[in-house]
């Protein structure tokens, strides 16, 4: 029991620190739909931080040729390491870069689970390897390809996490249906009109029988993963396994 005056505690608020050196571009699509809603609403919290004011010089600079030679310019360790020492967390901070291990669901639920993560934006060549040493950055992927700054990652992770928060998704049932559950993708999914371009929805989905329909789209879920994603299906074939016994 409480005294009346007494504080209420509550659960501190999911909270998405950037570093970047464009914070103009968050929000950005986060700001809408879901995810911008859930902004609004105080769900979660965003927190860009502008790289280039850690900058000592008066133009501001935030990047270097780099040694040994080669083309381009690498973010300098000095104005990346007092960014992040002004965020200072007992999080580990996330780099983006093709370089990284790729992110999947089960990562992003980790993330969630954290009260906030630290998102470092790369850009240019890149960042200094030390600094990335010094603070144990942990490097991500988004996949094997490249872009031209950290930041469409970045929105992409946070997307990613934010829609798993608590009361963000309004049906939390889908969420146990989506792809990579289980090691699985979705079934394909059909709504109006029941005939479209000589192609009509598959007759099962319409005759009510909602035993049926879930077996037809767990069959479904499986024959996709195996034909496309044969990595997907060899790991949950060894999760089944792994249950089984």
């Amino acid at each position: 029991m409480t005294m009346d005056n007494a504080p209420i505690r509550t659960a501190p608020v999911w909270t998405a620190r950037v570093l970047t050196l464009f914070p103009k571009m968050f929000p950005g699509p986060l700001g809408f739909s879901l995810a911008g809603k859930a902004l609004d609403d105080g769900v979660w919290v965003l927190e860009p931080v502008d790289i280039r004011g850690f900058a000592e010089d008066r133009h501001a600079t935030v990047d270097a040729a780099p040694f040994g030679g080669g083309p381009g310019m690498v973010m300098r360790a000095d104005v990346i390491d007092a960014a992040l020492k002004s965020v200072a967390s007992k999080t580990q901070p996330i780099y983006l870069t093709p370089r990284g291990r790729p992110i999947d669901q089960n990562y992003v639920k980790a993330l969630v689970a954290q009260p906030k993560i630290t998102v470092l934006c790369g850009r240019f060549e890149g960042v200094d390897e030390r600094v990335l040493e010094e603070h144990e950055c942990e490097q991500l992927s988004l996949g094997d390809f490249v872009l031209s700054g950290g930041e469409p990652a970045a929105i992409a992770l946070i997307d990613a996490c934010v829609r798993l928060l608590p009361g963000v998704i309004g049906a939390a049932e889908s969420l146990a249906e989506e792809s990579f559950e289980g090691d699985l993708l979705e079934y394909p999914h059909y709504t109006r009109p029941e005939e479209w371009r000589g192609r009509a929805v598959p007759e099962l989905l319409l005759s009510g029988h909602h035993e049926r329909i879930k077996n037809w789209r767990r069959e479904s879920a499986e024959r996709t993963t195996r034909e496309r994603r044969p990595d997907l299906w060899a790991r949950h074939q060894n999760h089944t396994l792994a249950v089984k016994d």
